[in-house]
């Protein structure tokens, strides 16, 4: 009789832990079905967080006939489409350059507008051919070298940005004549925004 309640109790032991075995594996199995679609919503929902942003490839800014042919700088307006992390806005105001023709070429160069030094917009002072910032008295040359390093409040020169230049077409994919009969080149650039303050051009992304 001992016996048989002995093996009745081991039974029962056996029992319970395949019970309990199972009731955690049922719960794990529910957790990774429950994890499963939410890790792959949240995958989705911070994508649009890895993107970046596409006002830093390259945007129309104008032509090169616009430019005077003596070297002068003259600004522009950037105006691109800016996607940020779930929102695209067509052709908003990103910033501002300077564009210049190097005399007797059709060469381009482009600086933001932007002083390094504490992210005022500078101006072109005609008469003194030279860049100069109104909140600190930064000035640069009309290349966006500093003029006097050494007194100079900026850290580093106007940040200068890439350029291309592209024929401009018509609906058919036609060149369009500019002056004199060659194609017209529209000008494009690069705009990039860049930490102020700071000796080297870093990027801001």
């Amino acid at each position: 009789m001992e016996g048989s309640i002995v093996a009745l109790r081991k039974a029962q032991a056996a029992a319970d832990r395949r019970g309990f075995l199972k009731r955690v594996a049922a719960i794990t199995i529910g957790a990774l079905v429950a994890i499963v679609p939410s890790a792959a919503g949240l995958v989705v929902f911070l994508d649009p967080l890895r993107r970046r942003s596409r006002s830093s490839d390259l945007v129309r800014v104008g032509s090169i006939d616009q430019l005077p042919a003596d070297g002068r700088p003259r600004r522009f307006a950037v105006l691109a489409a800016h996607e940020d992390a779930w929102n695209r806005v067509p052709q908003r105001p990103v910033g501002a350059v300077y564009l210049r023709r190097e005399p007797g070429s059709d060469r381009v160069d482009a600086v933001s507008a932007v002083c390094p030094h504490a992210g005022c917009f500078v101006t072109f002072q005609e008469q003194e051919g030279l860049f100069s910032c109104p909140c600190h008295g930064s000035r640069f040359e009309r290349t966006g070298e500093r003029i006097d390093p050494a007194r100079c409040p900026s850290p580093r020169a106007l940040d200068a940005l890439a350029t291309e230049l592209r024929e401009q077409r018509d609906e058919t994919g036609q060149p369009i004549p500019g002056p004199g009969g060659r194609p017209r080149q529209e000008i494009w650039v690069r705009y990039q925004s860049f930490r102020a303050g700071a000796p080297a051009k870093i990027a801001v992304e």
